[in-house]
């Protein structure tokens, strides 16, 4: 039963999020210059896709 209790997230999980909280950071300052057209371009794509992809990709087990 302990083991349903852990988030199993590997290095690849944690490298897709780091790229997602990078482009949330660089999407907002982005908008902070008044850029309405890329700015919602690259926070739907950090919020919709690769947060989402960090959270559940999984990898391949090991033979």
């Amino acid at each position: 039963m302990e083991n349903k209790d852990k988030l199993h997230l590997g290095p690849i999980n944690f490298i897709i999020l780091g790229l997602a909280i990078i482009l949330l950071i660089i999407g907002y300052f982005i908008m902070a210059g008044n850029e309405i057209v890329i700015s919602p371009i690259i926070l739907t794509i950090a919020y919709g896709v690769l947060i989402p992809l960090g959270l559940l990709y999984k990898s391949k087990p090991k033979e």
